[in-house]
């Protein structure tokens, strides 16, 4: 059974005669005689009584008027639904960043994303930027942040943030005065860095590597503040964005400006071929006119 031909079975009861009907849908009588054999056809009844002078439903007839009126009623509703999902969406995001992106971006995503789109709730999903990949693949999170370089063949990357990294020491340190620092200098240093489930693990050894050593590492941790409370108390030095600086103590802890410093660079990712929901097409939109990805 076709949607069209309940429709024009409508029309028909509606103008009380297949002329009429035929004049308002812009089609052929025999047309509309032929949708209306076919549906009898289909359902094993005749719909009209056709002995009559007047059209008239037989009682099949007015059954499948009432159930027509459900049925095309409810294909309107969806329809409406679906544009206003489009307009106006709903649901929830499943949203994977590591927790120093998140502590940097996502209040300020959620405050000014959940401005435009009440009906959105942002479910946060705070790992390791190398978790947060497994789990976008495996289709438990719908979007993730993560720092590159990423997959691309596995998903759909889009840059999202560009910065430098800075040192940090406690305010004591030989280096927590000098205007700058050459990665080359923190050769004897200890590092306290993120644990290796976190991709800063490893783009802060390739870089002391590309400087010409191995880095000591004194402590990891998977917490950003924890690692500055380390380097307050004297314990080791570290490297993290520029931005990070805005959330510190500045009494306990100094950044130091890095000649040709290493890039913190980030990307929001989604799985390659996956559907994306109006939420999520949503969201992706907003994080384009907010950052310019």
């Amino acid at each position: 059974m076709e949607l069209k031909d309940l429709q024009y079975f409508m029309e028909i009861v509606k103008y009380g005669s297949f002329t009429k009907a035929a004049a308002s849908t812009y089609l052929s009588q025999p047309t509309l005689s032929k949708s209306i054999k076919k549906l009898e056809s289909e359902l094993n009844v005749e719909l009209f009584e056709r002995s009559t002078r007047k059209l008239m439903l037989t009682d099949a007839g007015e059954i499948v008027y009432k159930q027509a009126l459900t049925i095309l009623g409810a294909t309107n509703e969806l329809t409406l639904l679906i544009n206003d999902l489009m307009n106006l969406p709903t649901g929830k995001i499943k949203i994977g960043i590591p927790p120093l992106i998140g502590t940097l971006f996502f209040p300020t995503i959620a405050k000014n994303f959940g401005m435009l789109h009440s009906s959105v709730s942002l479910e946060l999903i705070e790992l390791g930027a190398k978790r947060i990949e497994y789990l976008v693949e495996e289709g438990q999170v719908d979007v993730g942040i993560v720092v590159l370089p990423t997959n691309h063949s596995k998903f759909d990357v889009i840059p999202f943030i560009k910065e430098e990294f800075m040192l940090y020491t406690d305010p004591t340190h030989p280096f927590a005065k000098q205007e700058e620092i050459k990665l080359e200098q923190l050769a004897e240093e200890k590092f306290i860095l993120f644990n290796q489930e976190f991709a800063l693990h490893n783009l802060i050894i390739q870089h002391c590597q590309k400087a010409g050593f191995y880095p000591k590492i004194a402590y990891q941790s998977s917490q950003w503040d924890l690692i500055a409370e380390l380097v307050s108390v004297q314990l080791g030095i570290t490297l993290l964005p520029k931005s990070i600086y805005t959330k510190m103590d500045k009494q306990t802890i100094n950044m130091i400006p890095l000649h040709s410093p290493p890039m913190w660079e980030l990307a929001v990712i989604t799985k390659k071929d996956r559907y994306l929901s109006f939420a999520v097409r949503a969201l992706l939109q907003f994080l384009y006119d907010q950052y310019k990805i």
